[in-house]
């Protein structure tokens, strides 16, 4: 019987621990963006744009990490839409900076730790689904803002590099992730091989 809840004390346990990750990252992503938009806007429009979608962040933010603080953090289905919720402000970003959208937008960097964290907490499937869909998201902004993208080389490479590290950093997060699962694991049949030698002995 304790063989068969493995899969899924495994899974509850990643959720409860890995969430921090998310929401720590996402504060990254948070002070990250806020001290950008001071740096890079050139308007006060521009300035109040950038700070809105931080504001909606820091709200998500505050509203995960406070259940988490209560000790009701949040389930799986809450994460996953909070991850979609993340890649779609941040690719709105890139796409409605004004004057620095797609390629230009210093913005794209908010992806990496989005999808490093995602990869620690989620199976290395889910992890792979996610990354694809962030990469999706920034081609589309890419080729929204600029669909003659393909013809200039030096946008086409550094498109290509971007979304190459991209692919890495959740590939990463899912070699971590099963390094820390296979350690559990082990861990959890020393403890038990201990219990069942103490047993015997007595």
């Amino acid at each position: 019987m304790q063989n068969m809840r493995m899969p899924e004390q495994e899974a509850a346990e990643d959720i409860f621990f890995g969430q921090a990750v998310m929401i720590w990252a996402r504060w990254f992503v948070i002070l990250a963006g806020a001290l950008i938009a001071l740096w890079a806007a050139e308007s006060i429009a521009e300035l109040a744009l950038a700070i809105g979608f931080v504001v909606v962040l820091m709200g998500i933010n505050f509203f995960v990490h406070g259940r988490y603080l209560m000790e009701r953090p949040a389930n799986r289905s809450l994460l996953l839409l909070v991850a979609v919720v993340d890649t779609a402000i941040i690719t709105l970003i890139v796409l409605a900076w004004q004057g620095r959208t797609g390629m230009e937008s210093p913005f794209f960097i908010f992806y990496y730790p989005m999808v490093l964290a995602f990869a620690f907490v989620f199976p290395p499937a889910m992890a792979v689904g996610y990354t694809l869909v962030v990469i999706a998201a920034y081609l589309g902004a890419n080729f929204l803002t600029d669909p003659g993208i393909l013809i200039s080389s030096r946008s086409l490479e550094a498109l290509t590099m971007r979304l190459i590290t991209l692919a890495a950093m959740g590939a990463l997060g899912a070699y971590y992730w099963r390094v820390q699962r296979n350690r559990r694991r082990l861990a959890a049949e020393g403890s038990a091989e201990r219990v069942e030698l103490s047993a015997s002995a007595n």
